[in-house]
């Protein structure tokens, strides 16, 4: 089964639905003893850094999650759930990430509307593993205020006002900072590829 991560405040409906309509088994969890059941985990997330680490501690779900994605159990984080896997995030400085990404997520600044809200292309590093089929240039969907910087592991880019992590992809772990659910077949072929494996 696929397991995905219900900690109180994020898209699962959507995400859940979507994986289902691919012909894939999932569930909502939202206990660190269901993790070892799932064969692979999706972390959707929405609102605010510190409350979503928050309950995921309060779940105890923080360690068992490290140590299923060390193990290589497949992992998909989106958006908040991208941002998950860095250190920290200055929307709440004294919250502590994953840290499975080196650096802080940041928010946007300039002339740039907030939050960044709607459609935008996608600049595809990696041809493979999420985006295996899906064309450079290609659109999705994004919602969010912060955003995680560029690292080795970064699998695509998008533009607003700055460069950063649109994917990441490091082994078995994989995230995406725009709305798979949302995006339409973009979104369903990059959730296909990831639940393919």
């Amino acid at each position: 089964m696929i397991g995905v991560i219900d900690y109180g405040a994020g898209n699962v409906g959507s995400v859940l639905r979507a994986i289902q309509y691919l012909g894939f088994p999932a569930g909502a969890i939202q206990e660190a003893s269901e993790l070892p059941a799932t064969s692979r985990i999706v972390l959707p997330g929405q609102g605010h850094f510190a409350a979503m680490m928050a309950s995921l501690q309060e779940r105890k779900m923080i360690e068992p999650l490290r140590s299923h994605m060390a193990a290589g159990k497949p992992f998909l984080g989106i958006c908040l759930g991208l941002q998950a896997l860095y250190e920290a995030s200055d929307e709440a400085p004294d919250a502590h990430g994953l840290g499975l990404l080196p650096g802080h997520v940041k928010r946007f600044e300039g002339i740039f509307k907030i939050p960044h809200l709607g459609w935008n292309q996608l600049d595809i590093r990696r041809q493979e593993g999420l985006f295996r089929g899906v064309p450079n240039g290609s659109f999705a969907y994004f919602c969010h205020s912060y955003y995680g910087p560029i690292t080795p592991e970064t699998a695509a880019v998008t533009e607003y006002g700055q460069s950063f992590a649109a994917a990441i992809e490091m082994g078995s772990v994989a995230a995406v900072q725009f709305h798979p659910e949302k995006s339409g077949d973009v979104g369903l072929k990059v959730l296909e590829n990831f639940l393919k494996g």
